[in-house]
């Protein structure tokens, strides 16, 4: 009993220790009053911190439900003619040595560098959240075979702040960030500029470590340090760039204002170097590049960002093997942050900067790859599809839907899943392998059952060259004078055949395991798909085609009083079938064939 007195004890002393030393070190913002002169601390170039001047104009009183921005004039190294600069978001300010909060808000097209500060009362209150309820990620209606960067921040306006909204009905906005992309295509920064731009962040091409010094040693960071919010490392490198505005021992805060407003996150946590400071009309910035590794963010808050050195992220691996078309083989090693709403973003990004960095952005352009998604539970996603056409159709389409089955896989409504490792293999080649169809020819159409039925497909390549395959199929066993149906055609089409067949279904899988099985057997580009359907009543349950059941059991499904939602079918398949082929495939048929009587 002693010995726990004595440890409680201890703990209550440090704990008066740390009150009374953030008691003369922080200044409460009932005490700041406007005319007070300051200092702020930041990096303008490399990693020296400099001071500049600031004099409180005022305190605009909750702005929002218990937030609060002290407003003040920055001067000093240039700052009069740069105005409030993007990377000095979470740069301190102090008040005869005492810190009161953080830059963190400024004015568009000012003339003044007029900044709002964050208090850091409310930084601090950050730093005392726990891991808390997310809400689940918006999900479309259907499934869609892919997902570019616009639709899936379209699928969580919530999950987003409206970063460009005025505060307290004034001008005044969250500090823009800058948003390092090192080793991305130019291309890809020019197409998402201005969905990067409205969430408040500003793009910059700039340089990062090599991939083979990721990690670096446990360093120290002090106030008024560059750091960075590190998204994606390895061979690309993503990360968004602010200032460091209080440490305590190995936990810092930083930024002074959300970056995603996720709440607990695991991003990577960086150094980071200052080139120089872009002077702009607009917004001048700071050109920065990242360093090593050395912690991790775990709060994403609306005061600002809590960081922990030494505690590394739990991110993804993503391992990309490229062969072009000149033979030239190439390996991508990334490492993606663990998010449900930023992974399949950064997947995205990452594997359609990659395509056209490593071939072109404008042309003929196929790209053919396969995959596996491996997950915490034991289980594996394999995707392989092929994609073709000019200009980007090719690259957007293949990046598209990896990031779609990534963003329906993490955020089930089942189970909380994890992706452990991606791997890719991936060719391209600079031209189009388009087929498309022409028609199909059968040697017979009227038939007996079990017989064998011997198809001719016809297909047109893009090169004007004619193609045929073919293949037969059996005959189903069938009365005298029934008629079945043989539909030949693409994948896109045979999914707007199922939409029509089982009156737009939604993609509702019933469990964990439908998903994952529904995700791995995807409809291909590369397929001609050949679908069976006979006059066999049916039912259409939770994503799946029943057919061939008991009269009554289908009777009682369908009845008003179920509860099962089964949508009745007067057809149901028998059988489908897939031919691989070397071109993406276009196309559909229907044929009809009689038993004999």
């Amino acid at each position: 009993m002693k010995k726990l007195l004595i440890i409680g004890g201890s703990f209550l002393v440090l704990a008066i220790l740390k009150a009374n030393l953030w008691s003369s070190t922080i200044m409460p913002l009932n005490e700041i009053k406007a005319g007070m002169k300051g200092k702020g601390r930041t990096v303008f170039f490399g990693n020296q911190v400099e001071e500049f001047e600031v004099t409180i104009l005022g305190i605009l009183e909750n702005v929002e439900p218990k937030r609060n921005i002290i407003l003040a004039e920055l001067s000093g190294k240039g700052l009069e003619q740069t105005g409030v600069i993007s990377g000095m978001s979470g740069s301190p300010v102090y008040i005869d040595d005492k810190l009161i909060g953080a830059v963190a808000y400024s004015f568009p097209y000012a003339r003044k560098a007029i900044a709002g500060l964050t208090p850091i009362e409310e930084m601090l209150a950050a730093t005392k959240k726990e891991k808390d309820f997310r809400p689940p990620a918006g999900r479309p209606a259907s499934f869609k075979p892919s997902l570019s960067f616009q639709e899936i921040l379209e699928l969580n306006p919530g999950l987003f702040p409206e970063l460009q909204n005025s505060i307290a009905g004034t001008d005044l906005r969250r500090l823009t960030v800058p948003l390092i992309f090192s080793g991305f295509s130019p291309f890809l920064l020019e197409k998402n500029r201005h969905l990067l731009v409205r969430l408040g962040f500003m793009p910059v091409a700039s340089g990062g470590i090599s991939s083979s010094a990721q990690v670096g040693k446990m360093a120290r960071l002090k106030e008024g340090d560059p750091v960075a919010l590190q998204l994606i490392t390895g061979d690309l490198n993503l990360a968004a760039v602010g200032t460091v505005t209080y440490v305590d021992g190995h936990r810092i805060l930083a930024f002074g204002h959300p970056l995603y407003n996720l709440g607990s996150v695991d991003y990577g946590l960086a150094s980071a170097e200052i080139l120089t400071v872009v002077p702009s009309l607009e917004t001048s910035f700071k050109l920065a590049k990242t360093g090593p590794t050395i912690g991790r963010f775990i709060q994403d808050r609306n005061a600002g960002a809590v960081g922990e050195i030494g505690q590394l992220p739990q991110m993804i691996p993503l391992n990309l093997n490229l062969i072009e078309a000149s033979g030239d083989y190439k390996n991508f090693r990334l490492l993606l942050v663990n998010d449900r709403i930023l992974t399949p973003l950064l997947v995205n990004l990452a594997l359609y900067s990659i395509i056209l960095s490593e071939s072109r952005a404008y042309g003929n352009l196929t790209v053919e790859f396969s995959s596996d998604l491996y997950l915490d539970n034991g289980q594996n996603i394999r995707l392989e599809d092929l994609f073709s056409g000019n200009l980007d159709k090719a690259a957007t389409s293949f990046a598209g839907l990896v990031a779609s089955v990534i963003y329906y896989l993490i955020n089930n409504e089942f189970q909380e899943i994890k992706i452990t490792r991606g791997d890719l293999r991936i060719r391209t080649t600079e031209e189009v392998r388009l087929g498309t169809l022409e028609r199909v020819a059968c040697n017979k159409y009227e038939v007996s059952p079990g017989e064998r039925i011997q198809l001719k497909v016809f297909y047109r390549t893009f090169r004007d060259e004619n193609v045929v395959e073919e293949v037969s199929f059996v005959a189903p066993q069938l009365p005298p004078g029934s008629e079945f149906q043989l539909i030949v055609g693409d994948a896109a089409s045979m999914h707007q055949l199922e939409l029509e067949l089982y009156r737009n279904p939604e993609f509702s899988p019933r469990n964990l395991n439908q998903l994952i099985r529904l995700l791995n057997n995807l409809r291909k580009n590369n397929r001609i798909y050949f679908k069976v359907l006979i006059p066999k009543l049916g039912i259409f349950l939770r994503g799946e085609e029943m057919g061939s059941l008991p009269l009554t059991l289908r009777t009682m499904l369908i009845s008003p009083r179920s509860v099962t939602s089964a949508i009745a079918l007067n057809n149901s398949t028998l059988a489908e079938y897939q031919l691989p082929i070397s071109h993406a495939f276009k196309g559909l048929a229907k044929i009809q064939f009689r038993i004999k009587p």
